[in-house]
């Protein structure tokens, strides 16, 4: 297995080059020689110069060659821009998607154990069917419909949305029993091959109080039943009431299963911050990204926090 840290640089107009930045200058010395960046070599290097920030960057056109632990190494994707923070949405979309497919054919072929992928804003990636990275990674790696799962984690909990980013409005029409065992399976699957061990999920209920048990509610017709179904090669325990969940019956639990984004999203990240990754499971590698977003309000100001960016880096070094 090649142990190479694949990182793509993702939306030029973010906060992304002063993550890597950052991050690269805190990471350790065999780190450094596995990170290798798919990015524009000249767009890294002028905002490295806005930003002040004094990186030894460097071309290379084959991951399998040792890298230099002296430069941040950098397979060099092409980039039309004329100014080093603004990218116009069309070339940032072409650039973005062909670096994501780069990286892609670059670990299916070579058998590196994954990728990060560095914040996008989702309008570069947005078509039909597809409403971010964790989808629009699964359709280029022909994973079945259902079978991806974007999972939260931190070590001290990890949270699943059943559905990704969809409006409210549409939430309810995606919620049904085969959706959900198929998403569970793959969580349950994934995580034990990840981890070693078999998780503990609790499942949260779609409605408030689970709409008291209602029998035409979504918690009785598809949420229930598919909980006992998976209970005979699952520790499963739901369906949770949402509201109050978060207090503390959380601490019980290796994984929250939410029906919707914010649903668990929201209480993960007032508990954890930064401290956190987003993981793609149900791939054939491992694809990560930092849990936050591009940060336009303080792109070249300095200010951004890199820890996340130096979990996916620690979190794919480890792995075996």
């Amino acid at each position: 297995m090649n142990s190479k840290i694949l990182i793509i640089c993702g939306d030029p107009n973010s906060i992304n080059s002063e993550i890597i930045f950052k991050a690269w200058k805190k990471v350790t010395k065999l780190q450094k020689e596995r990170v290798t960046l798919i990015g524009n070599f000249q767009l890294l290097s002028d905002q490295a110069k806005k930003l002040k920030i004094k990186i030894p960057l460097r071309k290379i056109n084959n991951i399998n060659k040792k890298n230099d632990k002296s430069f941040l190494n950098i397979i060099d994707y092409p980039l039309k821009y004329q100014k080093c923070f603004h990218v116009e949405d069309k070339d940032a979309s072409k650039y973005v998607i062909g670096c994501l497919n780069l990286a892609n054919k670059i670990c299916s072929e070579n058998k590196i154990k994954g990728f990060i992928n560095c914040p996008i804003d989702k309008k570069l990636i947005k078509k039909k069917g597809i409403h971010g990275v964790t989808e629009f990674i699964a359709k280029i790696s022909r994973v079945k419909k259902y079978s991806e799962v974007m999972m939260l984690y931190n070590k001290e909990l990890s949270v699943v949305p059943i559905t990704t980013h969809i409006k409210v409005k549409n939430i309810s029409k995606n919620i049904n029993k085969k959706v959900l065992i198929k998403k569970i399976n793959t969580l349950n699957f994934y995580f034990k091959k990840i981890f070693k061990y078999k998780p503990i999920i609790a499942v949260l209920g779609l409605n408030p109080h689970n709409a008291e048990y209602e029998k035409h509610s979504e918690e009785v017709k598809q949420i229930i039943p598919a909980i006992k179904y998976l209970k005979k090669n699952t520790n499963i325990f739901g369906p949770m009431a949402a509201d109050s969940f978060f207090n503390s019956d959380y601490k019980k639990y290796d994984v929250i299963v939410g029906m919707y984004h914010d649903q668990v999203l929201i209480p993960f990240k007032n508990l954890f911050k930064f401290d956190a990754i987003n993981i793609t499971l149900g791939l054939k590698y491992i694809r990560m990204s930092p849990d936050h977003g591009t940060a336009k309000d303080i792109i070249g100001k300095n200010l951004a926090n890199n820890q996340s960016l130096i979990n996916c880096i620690n979190f794919l070094d480890r792995l075996k």
